[in-house]
């Protein structure tokens, strides 16, 4: 049983999920696999993972939930296309595109092969960048026609988290006045996920470990150039993780100003936006949490937010720029490198990981001013094992728009599925440099300057 399902009917539905049309595995992270110990054939794996099957006869879930979308509160949501299905070694497993559920709004409960793709492969991006994140099991394909703006074909991810509870759960039953549900799903949070959050003060420390989490997250998307897209707060993970991967995207050109989300035309979500409404949604689980903790505890706990994100993100950037040292002019170093970067349009991977190899920073002109300081901080540092740091925290790889484009086009038109399983690799190992693979460092070709994704993708 799902130790979910223990909460009770008033935070789920059971659902019957529903298989795709001729399903077949396109790809499984083998690697997850092992780590959940789950040893079954890959034919077992597909009937799983297609919907086909019941994992170990538990009956599959979708919960309910609600949740602020671009600012406005959606006083009822839930898994519209989701549902749990299982849990092994304290992971539960989650099927996306399986069909209806009570929580559809009218909508088929399906996922597209696209936008499937692009989730399969950040997912593994992401852990591959050590930022927190839920995983992806596998990738099924099928035969079944999906309709959206366009036919277009029906896939399946099997997600896998320590839990798929969001900030909209809380907000759900605080919306309705039911404080006991509240309670309820807050001990269950702590039970399972904070255990050590006990006394008096519970529910004071278990807000504060989620604001510090989420800080520590944001730290690692804004230090890695990661723009997440669709930052509701039914998209914000209770636990600190990177959820719902829709029109993400990564900075190529740096740009602070950066918007992945085409749907976003105000821009509420972008890049430079993303530590701001953290907080913001951080606020509203604040409210959420009002029976539990009052309104001066709250603002006492929100009011770290800033320091744990910069202390975070503080060490994230000297990691990058290889100081391990403290210094009170590493902000003002750090900036003006990243205003050459705007000024010039330069890549923002490629820049970073490039800190590594001085030399070739010093025959750039565009770094001419800001080498030298750079060079007289380095000298203040032990520069023992330097390199090595620095390029283990600076990929050489990331999931660029262009890359996961190929990849879908490939799939979508030729049924050639060989681009995934090469990109998974890649991603899985961001910090290797592999001399035949230098193409998939390239900034995006003139083709790809105008590909565009949305909430639809």
């Amino acid at each position: 049983m799902l130790d979910f399902a223990t909460l009770g009917r008033d935070f789920f539905s059971d659902i019957d999920t529903q298989s795709l049309k001729q399903p077949f595995l396109i790809h499984k992270n083998q690697a997850l696999q092992d780590r959940l110990k789950l040893s079954i054939k890959d034919n077992e794996l597909l009937n799983i993972a297609s919907g086909e099957k019941k994992f170990q006869h538990t009956q599959p879930i979708a919960s309910i939930y609600a949740g602020h979308q671009f600012g406005y509160f959606a006083p009822q949501l839930g898994d519209g296309r989701s549902c749990l299905i299982g849990q092994l070694q304290g992971i539960e497993l989650s099927l996306k595109g399986a069909g209806q559920t009570p929580y559809s709004r009218g909508a088929d409960g399906r996922a597209v092969l696209r936008s499937s793709i692009r989730e399969y492969l950040c997912s593994i991006a992401m852990k591959g960048l050590n930022i927190p994140t839920t995983e992806a099991l596998t990738l099924v394909g099928s035969h079944s026609e999906v309709y959206r703006e366009s036919i277009e074909t029906g896939a399946i991810v099997m997600r896998c988290a320590p839990s798929h509870i969001r900030f909209g759960h809380f907000e759900l039953f605080a919306s309705r006045g039911q404080t006991s549900q509240v309670k309820q799903l807050a001990d269950f949070v702590i039970e399972h996920h904070y255990q050590y959050c006990q006394g008096e003060n519970q529910y004071v420390d278990f807000f504060n470990e989620v604001v510090q989490k989420t800080a520590i997250m944001i730290a690692h998307w804004q230090a890695q150039g990661f723009a997440h897209g669709v930052m509701n707060t039914d998209n914000i993970s209770i636990l600190g993780l990177t959820i719902d991967y829709g029109p993400f995207g990564f900075l190529e050109t740096y740009n602070p100003k950066f918007i992945c989300n085409h749907s976003d035309h105000e821009g509420r979500y972008g890049f430079d936006q993303q530590p701001n409404i953290a907080l913001w949604n951080l606020s509203r689980l604040a409210d959420s949490l009002s029976s539990l903790i009052n309104a001066k505890q709250a603002k006492s706990v929100l009011d770290k937010y800033q320091n744990y994100l910069v202390e975070s993100y503080s060490v994230l950037m000297r990691q990058k720029f290889g100081l391990r040292e403290k210094d009170k002019q590493d902000h003002a170093l750090i900036t003006q490198f990243f205003d050459v970067l705007y000024q010039h349009k330069k890549d923002h991977t490629n820049s970073l990981r490039q800190l590594s190899d001085v030399d070739k920073l010093v025959i750039d002109a565009d770094f001419s001013d800001w080498i030298g300081l750079y060079d007289k901080r380095l000298s203040q540092e032990n520069n023992h094992n330097r390199i090595s740091m620095m390029n283990s925290v600076n990929p050489n790889y990331i999931l660029r728009n262009h890359l996961a484009e190929v990849a879908i086009r490939k799939a979508e038109d030729d049924k050639d599925y060989t681009e995934i399983a090469i990109l998974f690799d890649l991603l899985s190992k961001p910090f290797e440099v592999h001399q035949d693979m230098t193409s998939y460092t390239h900034k995006a070709p003139d083709w790809a300057q105008g590909l565009a994704v949305s909430c639809s993708s």
